[in-house]
């Protein structure tokens, strides 16, 4: 088991199976040491975490949303790395979009999720730079998307 693994195993999480692209895209693309992962919904096994902040779901749901998202990244990026999370160097940066209503500003709060989970579980290599953005609606209804940029060897 990795040293990124060993440290997710402690906090209780296992990586899942990367997820399989929803429509006409690949799950990233590796250019030199830069992957590019694409957009990663809120999806917890078979089920999709959907709601609207600032309407039907609360900032507690949301950040677990960014969390969810946050893990299904890590699973994309080990299976760019053919099975070894240790490749991974450095998280770049993180772009997250949140389903929320026009007047709620508390974006940055919810993407905290992915943010303050990937320091977490990877120390040093887990700081990044980040956006934290409204979006009308996503795919499927899901409260968070999320896309990174990440460093590998």
């Amino acid at each position: 088991m990795s040293q990124f693994e060993t440290r997710l195993a402690e906090m209780g999480v296992t990586l899942p199976e990367a997820p399989m692209p929803a429509a006409n895209y690949v799950p990233y693309v590796q250019v030199g040491e830069m992957l590019y992962v694409s957009g990663q919904i809120a999806k917890d096994g078979d089920r999709l975490l959907t709601g609207k902040l600032g309407a039907d779901m609360d900032m507690a749901a949301g950040t677990e949303a960014a969390r969810v998202c946050a893990i299904a990244l890590l699973a994309q990026v080990k299976a760019a790395c053919g099975g070894d999370l240790d490749r991974l160097v450095q998280v770049v940066r993180l772009t997250g979009f949140v389903n929320s209503t026009p007047d709620f500003t508390q974006q940055p709060q919810v993407i905290n999720g992915a943010s303050d989970f990937l320091g977490e579980a990877l120390g040093e290599a887990g700081k990044h730079a980040r956006a934290a953005v409204s979006a009308a609606s996503l795919p499927f209804g899901v409260a968070v998307e999320i896309d990174g940029i990440f460093r590998v060897r």
